[in-house]
């Protein structure tokens, strides 16, 4: 304890401007969660129903869940819309009884209407324009975010070829029939895979800006979530440019994690997955983005060698990994608590974020390099320094400034208020 206590420092209680940091803290309508933590942070999942795995996500401090809402699941006979016997309708009860929000993905393609994994024709995207309004008439008045498909720019998920015409076609047929069954339900689209700027600006131009609330993309890189920062500022000014006059457009990264296998083909530890959960999760807050997703809930598989078996934060089993005591020590940690800027340490990889809570005051903090120390004057007070999985040590001190070592792990610092020193 000793050790950790010699190198602490102490932050600034003001956050100094910086480049890259946004205007707002937040930047979203108001039917969108809001910046303080943990309302944002939610988990990719595939299953329905309520299984246990429902009450791990809310012990974690998980707020919102994002699942697919299938439509030839749903659909089976033309016309018939099945919510209930496939688990729909107990699922969203089972969020609601927790407190978690829900995000369904109105996708794919159905062939009763289509022959591929898209949709192409006029009569598919009636049919769809269907099925949208049926789920958002049955789900209305729950608070549902209505996301018109997922990675319609890769031929995986909109086959045989992806098309800016024909995904903006869908989308602008689909909105008045969402809007009209649930007046405020919020409509989400792009949620691209990572953030192809020539796609989403296509988008842009057919008019996709008019027609939603909220804009997705999906920002995954083998780079660690801080590089996301300056695709931020490239999205926020492409916004800028195509976003109708007056109109808000909050962006959301809707899907975005880690596997322990990597894009390139690297292994991640579970430790670096989890300072990578908790990393994004603050990056992302820090530019006004609102709301994160992490993909995957658990692990799809148990193939060391598939990457798509390794998203998770807890396991195919559902024994928890760190990833997952990683985002239940940071929402439990900082609740409450909104990100108010970055801290300026002199140089790019030492992150320090500045956050308020009632007259509160805590900082997040990590570096990218080695650890390492780092020195920031604050007033002399008393502070709870607290590690990754929960480790605390409480500190006090009166000199000028306090040395605090940096990890590639964030770690927060809750200041205790001059009003409650001597208690």
């Amino acid at each position: 304890m000793n050790k950790i206590a010699a190198t602490l420092f102490v932050l600034f209680a003001v956050a100094l401007p910086t480049p890259d940091v946004v205007s707002a803290v937040s930047i979203n309508s108001e039917l969108l969660p809001g910046p303080a933590i943990p309302n944002g942070l939610g988990v990719n999942i595939h299953f329905r129903g309520q299984p246990r795995d429902l009450d791990m996500i809310a012990d974690a401090g998980f707020k919102l869940i994002r699942m697919d809402l299938t439509w030839a699941v749903i659909e089976q006979s033309k016309g018939v819309y099945d919510f209930e016997k496939i688990g729909y309708d107990s699922l969203t009860k089972g969020c609601i009884e927790r407190g978690i929000r829900i995000l369904y993905i109105l996708d794919y393609s159905n062939s009763i209407y289509e022959s591929g994994r898209s949709v192409r024709t006029e009569a598919g995207r009636e049919a769809f324009a269907d099925f949208a309004e049926a789920a958002a008439k049955r789900y209305a008045g729950k608070g549902v975010l209505w996301e018109i498909w997922n990675e319609p720019n890769i031929k995986h998920f909109w086959d045989p070829q992806p098309s800016v015409a024909d995904y903006c076609k869908l989308v602008e047929k689909a909105v008045p029939r969402i809007r009209k069954a649930d007046p405020n339900g919020l409509v989400v689209a792009g949620a691209t895979s990572q953030i192809p700027f020539g796609w989403i600006e296509d988008c842009f131009k057919k008019g996709l800006l008019k027609w939603i609330d909220v804009l997705s993309v999906h920002p995954y890189r083998s780079e660690p979530p801080e590089t996301a920062v300056k695709d931020y500022v490239s999205l926020r000014q492409l916004v800028a440019r195509y976003a109708p006059p007056g109109k808000e457009m909050p962006i959301i990264s809707g899907e975005w994690g880690y596997s322990n296998l990597n894009w390139d083909k690297s292994r991640l530890s579970e430790q670096e997955q989890a300072e990578y959960l908790a990393r994004m999760f603050l990056v992302n807050l820090y530019q006004g983005v609102d709301v994160s997703i992490w993909y995957d809930w658990k692990n799809d598989g148990t193939d060391p060698n598939e990457r798509e078996h390794q998203f998770g934060t807890v396991g195919h089993d559902l024994n928890p990994k760190a990833a997952y005591l990683a985002a239940k020590v940071l929402s439990s940690t900082l609740a409450g608590y909104s990100v108010e800027g970055r801290l300026n340490l002199g140089n790019d990889n030492d992150f320090a974020l500045r956050l308020t809570k009632s007259g509160r005051e805590a900082i997040a903090f990590w570096t990218k390099a080695d650890k390492h120390i780092v020195t920031l004057p604050v007033e002399p007070t008393e502070v709870t320094l607290v590690g990754i999985y929960g480790g605390k040590v409480v500190i006090n001190w009166k000199t000028e400034k306090l040395k605090l070592r940096a990890l590639k792990s964030p770690q927060y610092l809750l200041i205790k208020p001059k009003a409650e020193k001597g208690r």
